[in-house]
């Protein structure tokens, strides 16, 4: 059975949970991480040098990264409804994937790490309005590409790239700042309800 090392707090490893239950996967989750078993022993640094999670482990088959690993088991395990295999299809899935990653992530990190983590390293009141401008800048960017599909971030149909990006979504209205009204990016919140997995993994009360 696929086995999943990190602790379901971590929005990375909710990815990954996600993921399985958009497959229908089982799995054995394993708790790692702050708080549980230190990711920095030999046994886990073994698996991945980085020291983070998430970290799968199928079949003998050991692969770390998030993004990796949801884009691995959609093509491992049947998912081509949220991995298309047409090309141009499976380009655009991974264009907001990456999006997500190097541009809304970062966005976002300063506030939340200050707002909602309490770091007393990340208090500085200007570095704190500047992620909170660039983030709203951000979420700007999705409404308006939520405004021309209709539908999900991808296109009309849900696909696998909604998945960080949902769960980002969650991050963004789960985090103490001013949030400008973004009529699309509150209606794709809503449609992702009916998707397996999402009041447990993504609206669950945790950011």
């Amino acid at each position: 059975m696929l086995q999943i090392l990190g602790k379901v707090s971590s929005i990375n490893v909710r990815k990954v949970l996600w993921t399985c239950a958009e497959l229908n996967l089982p799995f054995e989750q394993e708790d790692w991480g702050s708080g549980f078993r230190s990711t920095d022993t030999a046994e886990f640094l073994a698996l991945n040098p980085n020291a983070m999670v998430p970290v799968i482990k199928d079949d003998g088959f050991v692969l770390w990264e998030s993004n990796s690993i949801i884009r691995y088991l959609a093509l491992r395990y049947g998912g081509t409804q949220l991995y298309p295999e047409h090309p141009q299809e499976r380009a655009r899935v991974d264009q907001w994937i990456d999006w997500q990653a190097a541009e809304l992530n970062r966005a976002w990190s300063y506030a939340f790490v200050a707002l909602v983590r309490k770091s007393p390293v990340h208090q500085d009141a200007e570095s704190i309005q500047a992620s909170i401008t660039s983030c709203a800048k951000h979420i700007g960017i999705l409404n308006q590409q939520l405004e021309t599909t209709g539908g999900f971030v991808a296109g009309p149909h849900f696909t696998l790239a909604d998945i960080p990006i949902g769960l980002s979504v969650n991050r963004w209205f789960g985090t103490p700042l001013a949030h400008p009204h973004f009529p699309a990016v509150a209606d794709y919140f809503e449609r992702l309800a009916g998707r397996p997995g999402f009041a447990e993994y993504c609206r669950n009360g945790t950011p």
